[in-house]
């Protein structure tokens, strides 16, 4: 098996996205989505990893997911 691709599948083909998402507590009580992340998701199998959007880069995140 390579060492290269997704985990799940094998495939090379992967995508990106910026997601936000609610918090707990008043951030949940008025829907403020203060919660950034970057998903870098499998086009093949769909097989999806979150990534902090303060605390990474996105071309990082993609050469780590995929090799």
């Amino acid at each position: 098996m390579s060492d290269k691709g997704c985990i799940k599948c094998g495939s090379t083909d992967a995508g990106k996205k910026e997601v936000a998402m609610t918090g707990a507590g008043l951030a949940k009580m008025f829907d403020v989505q203060n919660n950034k992340f970057l998903v870098v998701y499998c086009k093949n199998c769909g097989y999806s990893e979150f990534y902090n959007k303060e605390a990474s880069a996105g071309g990082n995140i993609l050469d780590f997911f995929f090799g």
